[in-house]
C-alpha cells in the first residue's frame, strides 16, 4: 500500500513545536508570511507559556508580518527579541524592520520652560524667514516695476483702476466714520484730563496735532491692513489653488506684472488720499465734541486750530502713507503667491499676511515716532 503524501500547502503551514530535548525552546517551521496569517496567530496563541527560548532557523519563508507578529509574542511573553535565532537569509529583514520599528510611547508635550523656550526659538526663526521673504519679494517687485517703466506696454491700466476703487472708494465711508468716532473720543479724553486745569481749549492743538501727525495714517494703515491684505492673499491664493498661476506662467506672462504691481500701484495712490480723508474727520471729530460737550464755538474752534496749525504735522503724517501702503500691499501679495493649493493653507495665510501688515505698521510707526522726534520735526 503506497504512503500517503501530504499537500504541499500542508508542508507550507506555520509550525511551532516544543524542543523535545529542551521543554524552554518553541522550533518553529513552515511559512510565515502574509498567506498564512490567521495560521500564524493560532500557533502562538496556543503556544506554550513557559518558552524561553524561540528558534526559527528552521522557517522556510520569512516576511514583515512574520516578524512582525514574533516580535509582538516576544513583548507579551516578557522574552529578549534579539536572542531569537533566525536563519542566516533571514537576519538581514529581522534587522531592518527591528530599526524602524518603535514601540517607545509617545512622549507627552512638554509645558515648561526648555520647551516654551524651544517653540519661542522656532518662532523667531519662521519671523526672520518671513522677513526674508519679503525683503527678496520687495527686490523682485521693485525691478519688475523698472522694467515696466522701460517697457510700459507691461503696464495694467484696467486692474490698476479696479483695484483702486476697491482699495480706496470703497473703503471711504468706513475711514471716515472711523476716524470721525476715534476724534470724538480722543477730544472727550483730552477734555477730561483739561478741565482739572480750566484749559478744554487745548483739546484743539491735541485733536489736530494727534490726527495730523499719527492717528490720520495709522488708523488708515490698520483698517486697510485687516480689510485689504486680507483681500489680496484670498484672491491671490485661491488663484493659485486653481492653478491660474500656473497657467499664467504656462502662457509666458509674469503673475508680478499682472498680479501684484497693479495692486501696490493702487494702494499707493489711495492710501494717502484715504488718510487725508481720515485727517479732515478726525479733525471734524473733534470739532463736532468741541461744539456740543464744551461749549467751544466752531467759529473759536477753527480760529484756534488756524492760529496755532503747523502744516509740518501734516506732512509728517502723509509721509508715513507710501510706506504703510507698499508694506500692506507687498505681504498682502506675497502671503496670497505662498498658498500651497489647499482651503486650510488659504485660510492660514490670510490670518498671517493680517497679523503681519497690522503689526509692522505700528513697528514702522514707532520707528517714524521716534527718529522725527529726534530730528526735532
Amino acid at each position: 500500500m503506497p504512503a500517503a503524501t501530504v499537500p504541499a500547502e500542508t508542508q507550507n503551514e506555520p509550525g511551532a513545536m516544543v524542543d523535545a530535548k529542551d521543554g524552554s525552546r518553541l522550533r518553529l517551521s513552515g511559512r510565515w508570511t502574509l498567506n498564512h496569517a490567521g495560521a500564524i496567530s493560532e500557533q502562538l496563541r496556543d503556544a506554550p507559556k513557559d518558552i524561553t527560548l524561540v528558534d526559527a532557523s528552521g522557517v522556510d519563508r520569512l516576511d514583515t508580518l512574520g516578524v512582525l507578529q514574533l516580535m509582538r509574542y516576544a513583548r507579551r511573553n516578557d522574552l529578549a527579541f534579539n536572542e531569537f535565532v533566525f536563519d542566516d537569509h533571514h537576519r538581514e529583514l529581522v534587522s531592518a524592520i527591528e530599526d524602524v520599528s518603535d514601540d517607545r510611547p509617545k512622549r507627552k508635550r512638554d509645558y515648561g520652560f526648555k520647551a516654551a523656550l524651544g517653540r519661542l526659538g522656532f518662532t523667531m526663526q519662521d519671523n526672520w524667514k518671513e522677513v526674508l521673504a519679503l525683503i527678496s519679494f520687495f527686490g523682485e517687485t521693485l525691478a519688475k516695476v523698472v522694467r515696466m517703466v522701460k517697457e510700459p506696454r507691461r503696464f495694467r491700466l484696467t486692474p490698476t483702476v479696479y483695484h483702486m476703487e476697491q482699495v480706496g472708494l470703497d473703503a471711504v465711508p468706513l475711514v471716515a466714520l472711523l476716524s470721525f468716532l476715534v476724534g470724538s473720543v480722543i477730544a472727550f479724553l483730552g477734555s477730561t484730563i483739561l478741565q482739572e486745569f480750566g484749559a478744554e481749549i487745548y483739546v484743539v492743538e491735541l485733536v489736530s496735532i494727534a490726527f495730523l501727525r499719527e492717528f490720520g495714517v495709522l488708523l488708515t494703515a490698520i483698517l486697510l491692513a485687516g480689510r485689504t491684505a486680507s483681500a489680496f492673499t484670498a484672491q491671490i491664493g485661491a488663484m493659485v489653488s486653481r492653478e491660474e498661476v500656473d497657467a499664467i506662467r504656462t502662457l509666458g506672462l509674469d503673475p508680478i506684472d499682472l498680479l501684484v504691481i497693479p495692486r501696490v500701484i493702487a494702494l499707493l495712490v489711495m492710501l494717502p488720499l484715504l488718510t487725508f480723508i481720515a485727517m479732515i474727520a478726525g479733525l471734524t471729530g473733534g470739532l463736532t465734541v468741541g461744539a456740543f460737550s464744551l461749549d467751544i464755538p466752531p467759529q473759536q474752534y477753527l480760529g484756534r486750530m488756524q492760529d496755532t496749525f503747523e502744516i509740518r504735522h501734516f506732512f509728517i503724517g502723509l509721509s508715513k502713507a507710501p510706506v504703510f501702503a507698499v508694506v500692506i500691499a507687498l505681504i498682502g501679495c506675497l502671503e496670497g503667491l505662498q498658498v500651497q493649493g489647499t482651503a486650510q493653507s488659504v485660510g492660514e495665510r490670510t490670518t498671517s499676511s493680517v497679523v503681519q501688515t497690522i503689526s509692522l505698521v505700528i513697528i514702522l510707526d514707532a520707528l517714524f515716532a521716534i527718529w522725527f522726534m529726534h530730528m526735532d520735526f
